[in-house]
């Protein structure tokens, strides 16, 4: 699994604190992606998006198309990309 995240600049023009609905699912409706985390820093100013694909073939063919979702919706929702990183996961465990 690969992972891609973005980290966002926030501040008293930003709209909401989370992604809507139809952001989320145009982000999981692109081939090869697996999950979103959205993640609202603790003191304000800085919040990440986490982007989970099931090949790094994938998370490469998303790219124009998540630049795009991601570009738009900063503009929309008052924030700066700051940051796009991607990663591979090397592990990963969940308690229910």
């Amino acid at each position: 699994m690969f992972a891609r995240v973005s980290t966002y600049g926030t501040g008293p023009e930003t709209i909401s604190d989370a992604p809507s609905e139809d952001i989320i699912n145009r982000v999981l409706e692109i081939p090869g992606c697996k999950g979103i985390y959205y993640l609202r820093g603790k003191s304000a100013g800085k919040d990440l998006s986490i982007t989970l694909w099931d090949s790094e073939d994938s998370m490469s063919a998303s790219r124009e198309t998540a630049n795009k979702i991601r570009t738009e919706t900063s503009a929309a929702e008052g924030t700066q990309i700051l940051a796009v990183e991607e990663f591979e996961v090397t592990a990963s465990s969940f308690k229910d």
